[in-house]
């Protein structure tokens, strides 16, 4: 059994919160949290907000326990852009992309034996 949280079009560039989701795939719930609160990264609050969004999932909708979760998945996708301009010199603009990520959290209980 697995539960799964979901954070959509949050303004934070998938390759940042790639960074942080690494860090936690395949670890218990408890070090994971410990892990994300540690992090000097903009993204694992996010991360965090997440992860404890699918513990309170597994917990309430499926009744599994949280002592025996674990972070089965963690994966971030490319959100919608948006397009932006910044002037520059001589008249010219350029190009600014502010990206964004769907990021999602897969929590499941650890087998036993």
């Amino acid at each position: 059994m697995e539960a799964k949280a979901v954070a959509k079009t949050v303004r934070i560039a998938p390759r940042k919160v790639r960074l942080v989701a690494d860090l936690i795939r395949g670890k218990q719930v408890g070090e994971a949290v410990a892990i994300l609160r540690l992090t000097p990264k903009g993204a694992s609050p996010v991360v965090e907000k997440v992860l404890k969004s699918a513990v309170a999932n597994a917990e309430h909708n499926y009744e599994m326990d949280i002592n025996n979760l674990v972070v089965s998945e963690a994966y971030v996708n490319e959100g919608p852009t948006l397009k932006r301009f910044r002037p520059r010199a001589m008249g010219r603009a350029s190009a600014i992309n502010k990206r964004t990520s769907h990021i999602t959290i897969v929590v499941s209980e650890k087998k036993e034996g």
